[in-house]
């Protein structure tokens, strides 16, 4: 390991270091080669959808695991599996607020943030200030650590594309250098059911045998990728060389309509749901898409899972958390 620059955009002021906009990386360690143990990882928003997979990742693969969350979006039962595991520990805290964890760390993924629509509208205030304070306290604790922190971005900042596939150049970049996990759809176990998102929305649809909301023809596309690959993903962005240090793309490039999800879930889940359509949203992308080869080349990385295969390995998932809610054994917390 070795030292390393401190990249970001945006306007905050932290610890005497001037950001200019939100904080989107801090890498002061390179961890080459995507298999070496971190050691100590904290993982922010890490009883969520993604997050807790990552939990899972680096537990099941050696290193201690502090996992940060203050349980609005994420859930004990996405991480209850791995509370009696000597090397993880969890931790209920809002990251809006200070945090600190004792000892050495050697890398922070800050995932906090509501990513389903519903909920990130819902509290328009509280999910900007998660990103921004969130993102403050993770450089705060990285500065003084000494730690690689990996910021997650969305693929929201791509607008309504006229370019596709989207590359990270879309955007003028302004400010000093960035490095950042710009996720693109995801989907796969412990999403939650009532997210908002579309392949939940079908799934569960299809399952109740509720008619599949279209908006609009269906025409418009997405592209889905199954959250093990993103996954691999994150850790090969996070322990790649410390050059690496600007906006990657993690997603999959091979793009479906959203009439063609809504026919392949309505055939494997056999469903006798119907499909309807409804009016497009005014802000509804009409693609998305990630341009990947930037990750191709500097982390190797594409991925794996086939749609059909991914949503194979989620239906199952949906169809035990539809039948808890049914016996009222589901909660929140």
């Amino acid at each position: 390991c070795h030292k390393t620059s401190v990249a970001f955009s945006g306007w905050l002021r932290s610890e005497g270091v001037i950001l200019m906009g939100n904080v989107v990386s801090v890498h002061s360690k390179s961890l080459g080669g995507a298999k070496k143990s971190c050691g100590r990882v904290v993982i922010t928003g890490g009883a969520g959808f993604i997050g807790s997979q990552l939990c899972d990742r680096y537990v099941d693969r050696g290193d201690t695991v502090i996992c940060i969350d203050d349980l609005s979006t994420g859930r004990t039962a996405n991480i209850a599996h791995l509370m009696d595991r000597p090397n993880f520990s969890f931790r209920r805290h809002d990251v809006v607020e200070p945090y600190d964890v004792d000892g050495p760390i050697d890398v922070i993924f800050n995932m906090a943030c509501p990513a389903s629509p519903p909920k990130y509208q819902a509290d328009p205030i509280k999910t900007i200030r998660t990103c921004f304070m969130g993102a403050e306290h993770a450089l705060s604790l990285a500065l003084r650590k000494d730690a690689v922190v990996l910021q997650a971005s969305t693929s929201e900042v791509y607008g309504d594309p006229r370019i596709s596939p989207q590359s990270e150049d879309y955007r003028e970049r302004r400010g000093a250098r960035i490095r950042v996990a710009r996720i693109f759809n995801t989907y796969g176990p412990r999403m939650d059911p009532s997210d908002g998102r579309v392949v939940s929305n079908f799934i569960v649809q299809s399952l109740l045998g509720d008619d599949i909301t279209l908006y609009g023809d269906g025409s418009q596309t997405r592209s889905f990728c199954f959250v093990d690959d993103l996954v691999d993903g994150l850790v090969a962005l996070v322990e790649a060389p410390d050059t690496v240090n600007y906006p990657v793309n993690i997603g999959n490039p091979v793009e479906s309509s959203i009439k063609d999800l809504a026919n392949i879930l309505h055939k494997l889940t056999r469903s006798r749901s119907g499909i309807v359509q409804r009016d497009l949203p005014v802000d509804d992308p009409k693609q998305r898409c990630p341009d990947i080869e930037l990750a191709r080349e500097v982390l190797g990385w594409q991925p794996r899972v086939a749609l059909e295969d991914g949503l194979k390995k989620t239906i199952p998932y949906f169809s035990k958390q539809i039948e808890a809610r049914r016996d009222g054994s589901l909660s929140r917390g």
